[in-house]
């Protein structure tokens, strides 16, 4: 959900980009380096959208030697870590779709306790996938019915002063096909789909500074109101999330020649490259720094906190970072750029080790940082957060330009 960014967050995302969005089309060389024709489309996402992509992620040179280097088994590697990690989201949301099956089967206080551990657990694996996002890839089809933030609670079920609030208490068809469709329909809050409304249709609204929200077990008892109703919506979105990650492990499965990893690898390298850091830039400088962190704290409100209902806002920014960190070290990309340059990739290596010792020190739970007093420990501690992930992109950023791509981080 595309979101105005405010205030001192706003100006350092427009700095760190060198060239925002509206100043793409009159990039200037930098030395003897020319960006690329840039054609800006807009972006798809559940959040911050996709932010724009470029028709090449190619910067071109006079000099002939100026990229010369061999980043194939980097790309592969990025290519078999996006796998692995969509892998590991799906075994993870099944582990989720099993424990929601025993709690419909038996709604109780300790089905409902394990059912909502259940997608503790299932988040990281998918939170760790967020850095392949923001370029053309399969996710950005589909990411607004998996992950899509903040949300109209409403739209779904009942809220506080709205008993009769929502799909579940109206008469709408209730099957995938029909709460799909209803998806961010109206309003790009109205989401019915995805992580977060399953996490609302377990924990309810979040009304507290003190813990998670509190919608009791029994709203799931079969036979009451419109229990029924609730408990076949949640089996929906669970099921059709389980089978939209499905969709993107298949997207990126090494034994495929006809899905997008099979076209992925066979990219110009400075393409595909291009790819994978505007995925880890855009990331780190504008989703996590600005969107879910900056936002959140510019208002102070709990609404724009990214996982609300279940208090776990702060270990989404934990594996986020571990995602990005995971490319950079995992694919290699660092061993890349050290190639090119090695007192920058050992200061991206640096500011990587400053980001994580920063995010561990974050307030938990998040909603607690914000009701903070704007000069507060909690919200300095979190504006060192931002900043981190400044400096973080724009070192992914420089790392860029020495592989010879462009990277646009979006201003807002």
């Amino acid at each position: 959900m595309k979101k105005k960014v405010k205030t001192w967050s706003a100006i350092g995302v427009a700095m760190l980009a060198g060239a925002t969005v509206a100043e793409a089309g009159a990039l200037k060389p930098l030395h003897n380096i020319a960006p690329s024709v840039l054609v800006l489309v807009d972006g798809e996402g559940g959040e911050g959208g996709g932010g724009e992509a470029p028709t090449s992620y190619a910067l071109q040179s006079t000099d002939a030697a100026a990229f010369v280097y061999d980043g194939k088994s980097q790309v592969e590697a990025y290519a078999s870590l996006v796998h692995q990690t969509y892998a590991e989201a799906v075994a993870e949301a099944e582990k989720l779709a099993a424990a929601i099956d025993a709690f419909l089967a038996s709604p109780a206080e300790d089905t409902h306790f394990t059912a909502r551990n259940a997608w503790v657990a299932a988040r990281p694996a998918y939170l760790r996938s967020e850095t392949f996002r923001f370029y053309d890839g399969p996710i950005e089809a589909i990411e607004g019915e998996i992950n899509a933030w903040p949300m109209n609670e409403a739209a779904i079920d009942y809220v506080e002063g709205k008993a009769d609030a929502g799909i579940i208490n109206s008469k709408d068809v209730i099957d995938a096909a029909a709460i799909t469709a209803l998806n961010q329909k109206a309003d790009e809050a109205d989401v019915t789909t995805g992580w977060h409304a399953v996490e609302f249709l377990l924990w309810g609204q979040d009304m507290s500074l003190d813990g998670p929200g509190h919608r009791p077990h029994t709203d799931y008892i079969s036979g009451q109101g419109n229990n029924d109703r609730r408990r076949d919506y949640l089996k929906a979105i669970t099921m059709k999330l389980v089978a939209d990650l499905g969709a993107m492990e298949a997207a990126w499965a090494t034994e495929k020649t006809d899905n997008y990893r099979a076209t992925f690898v066979k990219l110009d390298q400075r393409e595909a490259l291009g790819r994978i850091i505007n995925g880890m830039a855009i990331l780190a400088g504008f989703e996590f720094m600005s969107e879910r962190l900056g936002v959140a704290l510019d208002s102070g409100d709990q609404e724009d906190e990214h996982s609300c209902f279940s208090d776990t806002t702060k270990q989404d920014f934990v594996h986020d970072l571990e995602g990005i960190k995971r490319v950079w070290y995992g694919a290699g990309i660092g061993q890349l750029v050290a190639a090119k340059n090695e007192a920058l990739a050992k200061s991206v290596s640096g500011l990587f080790l400053d980001a994580e010792v920063r995010v561990g020190k974050l307030g938990d739970p998040f909603d607690r940082v914000l009701a903070s007093a704007k000069d507060s420990p909690e919200r300095k501690t979190a504006e060192a957060v931002v900043t981190a992930m400044q400096a973080l992109a724009e070192g992914l950023k420089k790392s860029g330009t020495a592989l010879g791509v462009q990277v646009l981080i979006p201003s807002g």
